[in-house]
């Protein structure tokens, strides 16, 4: 008995030591790191991260209590009693004074693309499409260059910006970023496009359960990946591709609900960082994004489609998109020294009131930060298709709390 008793206890020593030994094995693949910026590949393991969780179905669920999804019968009372104020001008003439189009610098000057040294450069196209130059890669976010965002071609949600330049005059591109599989931010045209354009030497990263999709699509180099889990793209790994948890969903069928996963993206390098938030309701991952990775150099961060967010409609809006007050605490969460105003002024997705025109994100977040005591370096709001060119000399900027608006009726560089 006492054999039996010892030989049982070693063997469970040895099974508790080969599974720390498992456990180290994976902790250091996990945390294998690239010698030039010895940034870990996966932070889940970590117990400071949130990370993505699914239901019993295998569907994706936002993990934070902030997140309420509006049922049916409020969205059916939604457009049945609720009015539409975003009251987009019709006269050409209108939008084009107060929302000029201006063609990027790039269409007549292409060779100097990436060319940014030590800083980071980003061109919004409008919506969500931003292009960025940092590290000695161009890449691209949530493409959209349709008419429509919708499954199809006649009907649903039309721009009344034209994109500043077409798929054919974008110079060349190493890589895109897509946050989620709304049709606003996956548009299935443009992605075709670019594909065509660029081939296999195109990288696509995606968020987990989008890879089938975008090869579906004629995409060859997808990279999938799960929050806090980062790849790199062959030959440029110095430069770290992170997907970072944002609160939103996913939907594009009626029957494939939050089978996909969504998120931000957080791309960093030697030099520069740089943060893509997608869309999202306010919630407590920005403040772990910045902690994890701030303070960043710059940051995209949205302002439209915020509208309604009464009690009795449930904040329809409130859980999926941030307004203009929460997009100045994602600036601060994230630790962002410059951050660009995009998602606004391309297609009228929800209910902002507006006077003239369609720019009352723009108009709210102007008030918030003149008259608020938040402690923001930057933020630029601007019509297209200015760029904005941060220099390292932006981490000495003072916390100033204001705004630069900046509306342009040329192409103009913002330098420190």
């Amino acid at each position: 008995t006492r054999f039996v008793f010892r030989f049982l206890s070693l063997m469970a020593a040895l099974t508790s030591v080969m599974r720390l030994m498992r456990l180290y094995q994976r902790r250091a693949r996990a945390l294998a790191t690239d010698s030039r910026n010895n940034f870990p590949l996966d932070y889940r393991q970590e117990q400071d991260v949130t990370c993505s969780r699914r239901d019993s179905h295998g569907c994706f669920v936002n993990p934070w209590t902030t997140w309420q999804f509006p049922s049916y019968s409020t969205i059916a009372r939604l457009f049945l009693t609720e009015k539409n104020n975003s009251n987009v001008p019709s006269a050409k003439e209108v939008l084009d004074r107060e929302l000029p189009i201006q063609e990027p610098y790039f269409v007549q000057r292409p060779d100097q693309c990436g060319q940014t040294g030590p800083s980071v450069r980003a061109t919004w196209l409008g919506h969500a499409t931003v292009l960025v130059e940092m590290e000695g890669l161009v890449f691209l976010t949530d493409p959209m260059f349709s008419q429509r965002a919708s499954p199809v071609a006649f009907m649903g949600p039309k721009r009344y910006r034209d994109p500043p330049c077409t798929i054919e005059q974008l110079p060349r591109l190493d890589a895109v970023v897509i946050s989620h599989t709304h049709y606003d931010h996956l548009d299935a045209d443009s992605v075709a496009a670019l594909n065509a354009r660029f081939g296999s030497s195109l990288r696509w990263f995606v968020p987990l359960g989008l890879a089938e999709w975008m090869q579906k699509t004629g995409c060859e180099n997808v990279t999938e990946l799960d929050w806090w889990v980062g790849s790199r793209i062959p030959g440029h790994d110095n430069v770290t591709f992170f997907c970072t948890p944002a609160q939103h969903w996913c939907k594009r069928t009626p029957v494939d609900d939050n089978k996909a996963l969504w998120g931000s993206w957080t791309v960093v390098g030697p030099y520069c960082r740089f943060f893509f938030t997608g869309d999202t309701g306010y919630c407590s991952a920005f403040k772990e994004i910045g902690k994890r990775f701030g303070p960043f150099d710059l940051a995209a961060i949205p302002i439209g489609a915020y509208l309604p967010r009464c009690v009795y409609l449930k904040g329809i809006m409130k859980s999926q998109h941030v307004d203009p007050e929460e997009a100045v605490q994602i600036h601060m969460d994230i630790q962002a020294k410059t951050s660009l105003a995009i998602h606004w002024g391309t297609f009228a997705l929800a209910y902002e009131t507006c006077m003239l025109f369609y720019v009352p994100p723009h108009t709210q977040l102007t008030l918030i930060i003149s008259h608020g005591e938040n402690e923001c370096n930057r933020i630029l709001i601007h019509t297209f298709s200015m760029h904005c060119y941060c220099h390292k000399s932006f981490t000495n900027l003072p916390s100033c709390g204001k705004i630069l608006q900046v509306h342009l009726t040329y192409v103009k560089n913002i330098k420190a």
